[in-house]
């Protein structure tokens, strides 16, 4: 992979990069996104969280070892 960082001083850029050996002649797909694009405007729902106390009896349950390791 191949990261760089720049800040453009003008409309116009032009950009050279290092390959490395191992990408001669495969296809390369060049994009360019600001640092933080995608992030800018998201406003924070309020969550809705929610902890549900579960009660179970198992006074009536009866455990039988050799039936849980039956295949």
């Amino acid at each position: 992979m191949v990261r760089t960082t720049i800040i453009p001083e003008q409309t116009t850029v032009n950009i050279s990069l290092s390959i490395p050996e191992n990408y001669i002649g495969k296809e390369m797909e060049i994009i360019a996104f600001t640092i933080r694009e995608g992030f800018e405007n998201i406003e924070q729902s309020a969550k809705q969280v929610s902890f549900d106390a579960i009660s179970l009896k198992t006074k009536s349950f009866k455990f039988d070892r050799d039936e849980a390791n039956e295949r």
